[in-house]
């Protein structure tokens, strides 16, 4: 019995002296069976601080980004930075207004004096006018004078009127114009002793042609109703007498009287178609 308690002794204790021997050799060797164990407090409190602070930036709560990166504006200074932006917008626009209400005030300056001048010029214009009408006025009644003397000086003078004839073509309507222009009226033959000299007067004006010459006689009121020019009514008549061609022949058509030179006939005409006329005039 002690000679076994003795060997089980010697035993335990060789166990015990390979198992420290072989934990040695794996720790110095870096076996895989037995792998060395340190904490995990150990182990991160041997890391680096410049390591953990950048695992902090990279996925950390306390960091966002490398030292480098600018720091991210906060709500309130981008508030800050639109609100300074809005309010120089607003100070270029009230420049721009204050501009554009300068340049109107000098607009409607201008404009104002512009609008004096022109109601300076409409006055002189009226004032114009009215020496434009006063000389027209008096051209006219010049004219008159002048036709009066030009129809006794140049005319035939008849009695107490003078005759001219004048050579230019004219409806009967413009040749009434014309002679009143010119201070008279057309012929108007009231009596043989008249026709007879009017008519020898428009033979030697026109010798050797024959010519027709309006007269101041027409019907253009009533058809058949003659009258002179100053709404007399005609008492003596000098119609064309022909077998082919008795006048007046022209009914409703033609209402108003030519002369014709050759004889002193009177023939009756459209009052549109132009010719030579008469004009008499008071001498």
């Amino acid at each position: 019995m002690g000679k076994t308690a003795l060997l089980v002794t010697a035993l335990c204790f060789c166990t015990v002296c390979l198992c420290d021997t072989g934990n040695d050799s794996l720790e110095n060797d870096g076996g895989i069976n037995t792998p060395k164990i340190e904490t995990i407090s150990q182990a991160e409190d041997k890391k680096p601080v410049q390591s953990q602070e950048v695992e902090r930036g990279l996925g950390g709560e306390e960091g966002t980004g490398s030292p480098d990166d600018p720091e991210p504006t906060s709500p309130l200074s981008d508030f800050e930075n639109s609100y300074n932006y809005v309010l120089s917008r607003l100070q270029s626009m009230d420049q721009a207004i204050h501009k554009l209400n300068v340049g109107h005030y000098t607009l409607d300056v201008r404009l104002v004096q512009l609008l004096d001048r022109l109601s300076r010029l409409d006055g002189k214009i009226g004032e114009m006018d009215d020496e434009i009408q006063q000389v027209l006025a008096l051209a006219k009644e010049n004219r008159k004078e002048i036709g009066q003397l030009e129809g006794c000086q140049k005319g035939r003078r008849i009695g107490h009127k003078c005759f001219l004839v004048y050579r230019s073509y004219e409806t009967y309507a413009g040749a009434s114009k014309k002679c009143q222009e010119r201070g008279g009226r057309m012929a108007m033959p009231r009596d043989r002793k008249e026709q007879e000299a009017l008519a020898d007067y428009a033979r030697g004006f026109f010798h050797p042609g024959n010519w027709p010459i309006w007269l101041g006689i027409n019907d253009l009121r009533s058809e058949g109703l003659y009258l002179f020019e100053d709404n007399t009514r005609v008492t003596y008549f000098q119609w064309r007498k022909h077998y082919l061609s008795s006048q007046p022949d022209g009914g409703k058509r033609e209402n108003c009287v030519a002369i014709s030179s050759d004889d002193g006939d009177w023939w009756d005409n459209y009052c549109d178609r132009r010719m030579f006329y008469l004009c008499e005039f008071d001498a």
